[in-house]
């Protein structure tokens, strides 16, 4: 690392003390909504100002105390989803409402009043199959769905609502004295009008807004979601001055086990138990807290007869407060009822994943930096010659002329289009990190330009917002103006970004914002964007707005025509409109190889399929064996990409000795060959809104012991794969679910013995992954250079029979880079079913219209439980011919060769 020169800013800037970032206690809403504990509620619903129209349902409340009015609007969404949105009838100024989360305003069904009397107003769906019941005094909404009772809110009476005031008068200097110190100092502590931390002041110009609400999940003691945090998959419960914060901070080297928010915020809560799943969407962009509380509530078993004595029995219970600093509560009740509902609820709300290019599932390699043109070169001829395929190189900040993003140094790297053409020849692309904040410098055109349009994010003052990154001196663009949003996507255009090509794509870091230096490293809450929203309300959306725009802008470079490729560290609900995200600056420890699994599904169950962890870990160096480890888990994980920090040794794959680079390159391999299936699955996550990488709860939902499993986890719902996170590991135990389930050792074909919990032996060379009985895996039957190199590549299918002797399975084909599947139905849906020894193909979407030369070569079947006298495959045209086939009586697996049967096409395969 070079010398850092007076007046720069090092990587020593971003690693801060605990102490920068605020313990719950120190966030004054906070403190504010905690004065209010469980009980009966002050508001009272007014059940004559109900009104019914074909959207929703509406009706007032009022704060005994204070008098306040609030508009309770309740609709019902089209596939079981429930909204209610509470706002001041007539506040003085309008509200913080996110805009461009959802991706339309949703379809809603009406509203039946199916029973108002006494104090009650029962609400009924068009299928009555739910009921909601508003209770007037204390107000309380319960949803119940088949008569049973499953979400109940404000049952705790913690319903929340900071009312906007007009600013108490200045006060004069005889009453200043009189006002005494105490009062002045109940003042600070909470907050109204200004907060204190460290040396910063928050002033609130339009005084407190919090809003806060509780909920009661009814039998669910399983719950999970709310990312980013570094935590475990089951969300605990949180005791006082200890809520999960959801707040998108810049936290260099995050602790392990830590409730505060990091880089991103899905604010999305779900709930399991064997029967159901529910989720609650909170739609709401300021910094916002959540309690989680679990405990065990009689309930009154109702007695069959006279004689009998009514019992109680315990049930769980979980209560879930949400509080957040401004806005309306805007909350999206996801009723199911399987998990897979729950999924496709919230995609039809904020968007599915967004159909990644093939080449970004490939492996990335990436460091802070990579040195200039040579640097480039060499690593990429290193990959050759240690025969490891990969498809990109990253390149961070010090590519660029000081920090100025949308350049290139002009020693470094003076002629980046020649690099590029280099990378293009060998079927590579190459991505750039462009971050949000803009070198203050007058000769900067970037910034010259976006000062003249007002395209920063403004101070409390009106004056443009400055803070310091690594340029040292820097504004922000106002990301939240679509005007600033269209005027940065145009930055990405061949003529105006200079040196790019259309094999370079983006990576968007920093996006927090991180500000240094500033409060808790970030931007200022009283700045002010446009429409005059301060910061305080937009905060989370930050980032997601970023690659919004710079997705635009790859999209519009290509006329519309090409796939972009975007990874965000910040992110928000519907940042998978927009493409891929990780988990931020971890370290090279082997705790945070284990605690990426968690993370990263939960990231995955929040929407955002398109995730991953840097490989190794971002920050120290990691011992080989680690390294290693973090291959075999990352190859299995849905965005693969090495990634080191600059104070970090180099580490390519081929860096650790001659046998850990034999292991890595296996790993990297046996992703290369599972693209087929990664790309299928990433298929589906695009129309159907179903996880890549899955809890095992969601794939067996009735299994109580998979409820809390995070240290192995589901690919599609054919693979299983259980990473080795323990030093030395000479042993794992692994979780097999489903009494019913057969599961095969992926890679020896044999079957395993009963389901349950195994103690399977380790060694370095590869990690567990198992296959599913009653699944067929699509595979490539060699891997290549790159994932362009092995279009032709044919194919082979892993036919995992299940109990029945049957399996099925799907491959989804484009031309992998384009819209054209979209607009041009260019694409080729297979679906391959075993049934009775036959095995077909079958197209499962006639209006896909791709046609591929390639072939299946061999197809192995696991769990053939007797050798075959003779096979044949017959083609659609009725041709039949004999297959070459082996059979192996130790693990049961029977292979057939030279197959040559047309990906494209239906044919069929009789074993006799």
């Amino acid at each position: 690392m070079e010398a850092v020169v007076p007046g720069e800013v090092s990587v020593q800037d971003e690693a801060v003390d605990k102490r920068t970032f605020k313990e719950c206690n120190q966030i004054a809403f906070y403190r504010r909504q905690k004065l209010l504990h469980p009980g009966k509620s002050l508001y009272r619903a007014l059940l004559d100002s109900v009104t019914l129209s074909d959207d929703s349902v509406k009706f007032q409340i009022i704060h005994e105390e204070n008098k306040v009015l609030l508009q309770v609007e309740i609709c019902e969404i089209e596939g079981n989803i429930f909204r209610l949105k509470i706002d001041e009838v007539s506040p003085l100024r309008e509200r913080h409402k996110v805009p461009d989360v959802l991706i339309k305003e949703p379809t809603t069904q009406r509203l039946f009043i199916s029973q108002k009397e006494a104090g009650i107003l029962v609400l009924t769906s068009v299928n009555e199959d739910y009921k909601l019941q508003v209770t007037a005094n204390p107000f309380q909404v319960e949803l119940q769905s088949k008569g049973e009772t499953v979400l109940s809110m404000n049952s705790n009476g913690l319903l929340y609502f900071e009312h906007l005031q007009l600013p108490p008068r200045k006060p004069t200097a005889e009453n200043e004295e009189a006002a005494s110190d105490s009062s002045k100092e109940k003042q600070e502590a909470l907050g109204l009008w200004q907060e204190k931390f460290g040396s910063f002041v928050d002033i609130k110009a339009h005084g407190p807004s919090s809003v806060g609400m509780d909920f009661s999940l009814h039998g669910f003691d399983h719950v999970y979601g709310i990312p980013q945090h570094t935590e475990a998959l089951l969300l605990k419960n949180t005791s006082d001055g200890d809520a999960y914060r959801l707040y998108n901070l810049d936290i260099f080297g995050h602790k392990i086990h830590d409730k505060i928010g990091i880089y991103g915020s899905v604010p999305l809560l779900l709930a399991h138990k064997p029967n159901r799943t529910s989720g609650i969407f909170w739609l709401n962009s300021s910094e916002t807290l959540v309690d989680i509380s679990t405990k065990a509530v009689a309930e009154h078993v109702p007695s069959r007869s006279a004689a009998e004595t009514a019992k109680q029995r315990a049930v769980p219970q979980t209560n879930v407060r949400w509080m957040s600093e401004s806005g309306i509560i805007d909350v999206f009740l996801l009723m199911g009822p399987t998990a897979f509902d729950v999924f496709k609820q919230f995609a039809q709300l904020t968007g599915t994943q967004a159909l990644p290019p093939l080449f970004s599932l490939g492996y990335h390699q990436c460091r802070w930096n990579y040195e200039d043109e040579q640097d480039i070169k060499a690593v990429d001829a290193g990959f050759d010659e240690h025969d490891i395929p990969y498809d990109v190189i990253w390149l961070d900040i010090e590519h660029t002329d000081g920090k100025r993003y949308f350049t290139w140094d002009k020693k470094r790297f003076q002629n980046p289009r020649k690099m590029q053409e280099h990378l293009r020849k060998k079927k590579r692309k190459l991505v750039v990190i462009v971050d949000p904040h803009i070198k203050v410098d007058p000769t900067y055109t970037l910034y010259s330009q976006a000062k003249e349009k007002g395209y920063f994010v403004k101070d409390r003052n009106g004056r443009d917002f400055e803070g310091i990154c690594w340029p040292g001196s820097s504004c922000y663009l106002d990301f939240t103006n679509p005007e600033v949003r269209k005027w940065y996507a145009d930055q990405f255009a061949f003529k105006t970004y200079k040196g790019s090509t259309n094999i370079l794509f983006v990576w968007n870091d920093m996006n927090e914002p991180s500000v240094f230096k500033g409060a808790e490293l970030t931007m200022q809450k009283d700045a002010v964007h446009y429409n005059n929203w301060e910061h305080r309300e937009v905060h989370n959306l930050y980032g997601f707005y970023q690659q919004m725009a710079t997705a635009e802008g790859l999209i519009r470079r290509s006329s519309g025509k090409e796939r972009p490729f975007v990874l965000t560290r910040s992110f928000f609900a519907g940042s998978q409109k927009y493409g891929a995200v990780w988990t931020g600056d971890n370290t090279a420890e082997w705790g945070y190889l284990k605690i990426s699994i968690p993370m990263l599904l939960t990231i995955s169950m929040a929407g955002i399929s398109f995730c991953g962890a840097d490989v190794g870990g971002f920050i120290g160096d990691p011992e080989p064996e680690l390294l290693v480890r973090w291959y075999q888990a990352g190859a299995y994980q849905p965005f693969f990409r090495g990634h080191s920090n600059m104070e970090s040794k180099r580490r390519e794959p081929w860096l650790f000795g001659k046998k850990n680079t034999q292991i890595i390159r296996e790993a990297i391999r046996e992703r290369y060959v599972l693209l087929p299936y990664l790309y299928t699955l990433f298929y589906r996550a695009h129309t159907a809104a179903e996880p890549v990488m899955r809890p095992l709860w969601v794939e067996f939902p009735g299994e109580i012991e998979t409820f809390g499993v995070e240290n192995e986890y589901m690919l599609g719902n054919a693979l299983l794969v259980h990473p080795v996170t323990e030093q030395e590991a000479k042993a794992v135990s692994v979780l097999l679910p489903g009494s019913a389930e057969i599961w095969y050792d992926f890679r020896k074909f044999k079957r395993m013995e009963d389901p349950g919990t195994l103690k399977i032996p380790v060694t370095l060379e590869n990690i567990p992954v198992f296959q599913r009985g009653g699944t067929v895996i699509p595979l490539k039957t060699t891997a290549g250079k790159s994932t362009e190199w092995m279009i032709h590549i044919s194919y082979e299918l892993h036919v995992a029979l299940d109990t029945e002797a049957c399996a099925t399975g799907e491959l989804y084909l484009d031309d992998g880079h384009s819209f054209q599947y979209l607009h041009k139905k260019q694409f080729l849906c297979r679906k391959f079913t075993f049934h009775k020894n036959i095995l077909s193909s079958s197209c499962t979407d006639e209006s896909g219209k791709y046609h591929t030369t390639c072939v299946v070569e061999r197809v192995i079947v696991l769990g053939f439980v007797q050798q075959p006298t003779f096979v044949t495959a017959r083609s659609k045209d009725g041709k039949e011919k004999e297959v070459v086939f082996t059979y192996d009586t130790k693990t049961s697996a029977l292979t057939l060769e030279n197959l040559a049967l047309s990906v494209d096409a239906d044919w069929e395969i009789c074993i006799n």
